[in-house]
């Protein structure tokens, strides 16, 4: 299933990964070293696992890689959201927090479509 043409949600989880490492490494030099894994490992892996539905096998396993990402995405908003509440942690940037919103949307979008075609 993979074409190389122009594909949104790869381009925005690719660029929110990016964020998220440069906002863990704000929690790593604050010593916040258990979120910042946390955040590390959920945050990047909305990407991962939406790259890896792009060489899916069947429409079954596309849906499926695309829901795990719905997963990470989910638990990533948890640990962004105890960042942003919590006055031991620094505050995430609120373009990191409207980006996976939006990258939440697409993938739940592109799940219903998947599920209907």
């Amino acid at each position: 299933m993979r074409d190389d043409k122009e594909n949104i949600i790869i381009e925005k989880t690719f660029d929110f990964s990016i964020h998220v490492i440069s906002f863990t490494e704000v929690l790593r030099s604050d010593k916040k070293f258990e979120m910042a894994s946390q955040l590390f490992k959920s945050g990047t892996s909305i990407g991962a696992n939406i790259r890896e539905a792009q060489n899916s096998e069947s429409k079954a396993d596309f849906i499926h890689k695309f829901k795990i990402a719905a997963k990470e995405a989910d638990e990533t908003q948890y640990w962004l959201e105890l960042c942003e509440k919590s006055q031991y942690l620094p505050t995430p940037d609120p373009k990191l927090i409207n980006n996976l919103d939006t990258i939440m949307k697409i993938i739940s979008k592109i799940i219903s479509t998947s599920k209907k075609g």
